[in-house]
């Protein structure tokens, strides 16, 4: 049966509509026509003078819902987090296995290919954060599963059957031949937990690398003899940046000064989630007890751990952050990741023959209702 969302707002790549009805019919957008022109018999969802935007994309969520990726990489836990992001808007999502023998990181490709191939809401991949890291940019990544990349590695990362596959890696401690094979077997390669130079950087880059890691976190910071990670990431334009807007891991100024440098094309938001989003505020990540506190988790150290907000919260923080309006603040969450991944036909737009994956935001840029395949999920 027909959908038609009514009665609000609709965000287009045209502009934003007052007087349209979106329609939708198994999962995918059909049309945008008057309100008048709606099909006799179609249900009818009431937007309420609320706006309807594409449904949030986020490449970088290790849990929710208490649950941790790494320590239930099975169909029923990436359903869990799935929906528990869900409830803030996220309509898609890349859970993101933290550092771990390559053992676990084949189980978790395995769930990974189930949940896609079982059609689970909202999985669209897998993101193998490490662990081929730089012991010096660790973060909460435990250096004791630092091994070395080899063949095998590369077999088993680029392994996944259905849906994309993300890899952060350290150029100062891989090469430009792994970027490469990586890349040629079909791998989206970031940037990440790096020492490595500007040169070495950009060295990944040119040989496939096609991103950043949550910028400025856990790279080697810019400075004006010798720019770093950071100075690759805001000095290249063609690759692509993710971001933790919130207001924790970056400061605010700092948000401010990638997208004045980089602008809203290639910037992505990303939430770095742990298990609290929507779940307990305390859990445990490979023996070490993380607590939470004002939307941030924290190993036991006081080492960064992840993040305890949602992709919602996120928006408003950088919108208020940034001064930008929805059109933009639509692109950082959603369609820019949408690109990122290649998925720019399917997500990230309201367009006809998307998918119907929307998010109704209110004009406090709160979540009224989350639609995958334009029902509640």
């Amino acid at each position: 049966m027909t959908i038609a969302f009514v009665h609000g707002r609709i965000l287009t790549p045209e502009g934003i509509h007052s007087d349209k009805a979106l329609l939708c019919d198994n999962g995918r957008i059909i049309a945008i026509v008057p309100e008048k022109a709606v099909p006799q018999g179609a249900e009818t969802v009431d937007l309420e003078g609320s706006t309807l935007i594409p449904g949030f994309i986020d490449v970088q969520v290790n849990g929710g819902g208490g649950v941790l990726f790494n320590d239930t990489p099975t169909v029923e836990g990436l359903a869990a987090i799935a929906k528990a992001h869900a409830r803030f808007g996220t309509t898609a999502l890349m859970p993101t296995v933290i550092s771990t023998g390559l053992d676990g990181i084949a189980k978790c490709i395995a769930a990974v290919d189930a949940a896609v191939a079982a059609g689970v809401p909202g999985i669209i991949g897998i993101h193998i954060e490490g662990p081929y890291l730089s012991p010096k940019r660790r973060g909460i990544h435990n250096p004791k599963e630092f091994p070395k990349l080899d063949a095998d590695a590369i077999a088993i990362l680029s392994s996944l059957k259905h849906g994309k596959t993300m890899v952060t890696m350290a150029p100062d401690v891989t090469t430009p031949a792994d970027v490469k094979a990586l890349s040629q077997a079909g791998v989206i390669v970031c940037i990440g937990h790096s020492d490595a130079s500007y040169d070495e950087a950009n060295a990944a880059l040119k040989a496939g690398a096609r991103g950043f890691t949550h910028l400025y976190n856990a790279m080697s910071p810019f400075n004006h003899r010798a720019p770093g990670v950071v100075g690759a990431a805001l000095d290249d334009r063609e690759s692509w940046c993710g971001i933790i807007g919130d207001g924790h891991h970056v400061h605010p100024a700092a948000l401010r000064i990638a997208y004045t440098v980089r602008g809203s094309r290639r910037l992505m938001l990303v939430t770095d989630a742990m298990p609290p989003v929507g779940g307990d505020p305390t859990f445990v990540l490979q023996g070490r007890t993380i607590t939470t506190r004002d939307g941030c988790c924290y190993g036991p150290d006081g080492t960064l751990a992840g993040s305890a907000t949602d992709m919602a919260a996120i928006v408003r923080k950088t919108v208020g952050y940034l001064g930008v309006d929805l059109p933009t603040i639509s692109r950082l969450a959603s369609t820019n990741a949408a690109e990122f991944l290649g998925l720019e036909n399917e997500r990230g737009v309201i367009a006809p023959g998307a998918r119907a994956d929307l998010v109704l935001m209110n004009d406090a840029f709160e979540v009224v209702k989350t639609f995958i395949g334009g029902r509640v999920p």
